[in-house]
């Protein structure tokens, strides 16, 4: 039976994450809320997890969840390299709306799916989301909803959607902001947007001033290498603008 923690409560905050880090420690979901919408979450490393996780969303290995973590270090050891530009992107925008797809360390024991060797990386915008992941360690998370639905902005949407499947839930009350986070490929030499969020162009172009938009580098690149193919560019950069998802069957 699942169990639902009102995180606005201090007693109930503590016993909620408490009981998440245990379910996920144990490769149990859990739900938590996020800087941009409701998440599902299993332990990154436990691959009957991940695998509990995409089967509850009705998701293929073909659509790896991204992996958020609680501390810049740890994206830094679950990367191959940050490149030239992520670590100057995580010093500006992390905690925040900004997921970075890197290459993975090739010494890393999981599997998230059908990644092509690559890992999609955030570092989350919510006091309980982090204080999660400081004591879990990465998760691998994805938004609260069934594929093709809209993604949950509160606890009620995620449970209505996800029913016993999870087995914590932890209520942060509505989200903020629901608009999905800005998805940003480092694996090439140019930086390429996945897809649009809420961190625009213009400010990554703040930090780093070559930015490839929609597959298409604008500006004088005749001999730049482009970013190799990742499965969340899949769908052809076509996204459900509501669940940040591409659309239901793709």
């Amino acid at each position: 039976m699942s169990m639902r923690f009102d995180c606005r409560d201090p007693q109930q905050r503590t016993a909620g994450i408490d009981a998440a880090v245990t379910a996920a420690r144990g490769g149990e979901l859990i739900v938590l809320p996020t800087d941009t919408v409701y998440g599902i979450g299993a332990d990154a490393f436990i691959p009957a997890a991940v695998t509990t996780m995409l089967a509850a969303k009705g998701r293929g290995r073909n659509m790896p969840p991204p992996v958020l973590v609680g501390t810049a270090r740890a994206a830094a050891a679950l990367a191959e390299d940050l490149g030239a530009f992520g670590q100057d992107l995580i010093d500006e925008f992390w905690p925040g709306a900004l997921t970075l797809v890197l290459r993975a360390s090739p010494t890393l024991l999981w599997d998230l799916g059908d990644t092509k060797g690559t890992v999609a990386l955030r570092m989350p915008l919510h006091a309980v989301a982090l204080d999660v992941l400081k004591q879990t360690g990465p998760l691998a998370v994805s938004s609260a909803n069934r594929h093709g639905q809209p993604a949950a902005v509160n606890a009620d949407e995620a449970e209505q959607q996800l029913g016993e499947a999870v087995s914590v839930y932890l209520d942060g009350g509505p989200c903020a902001d629901n608009v999905p986070s800005t998805i940003l490929d480092l694996t090439g030499t140019i930086p390429k947007v996945l897809r649009a969020g809420a961190i625009s162009v213009d400010r990554l172009r703040a930090v780093s001033s070559v930015i490839a938009e929609n597959e298409h580098y604008a500006g004088n690149a005749a001999d730049a290498k482009p970013a190799a193919p990742h499965p969340l560019d899949g769908s052809g950069g076509s996204f459900d603008p509501a669940t940040g998802e591409p659309p239901s069957g793709a």
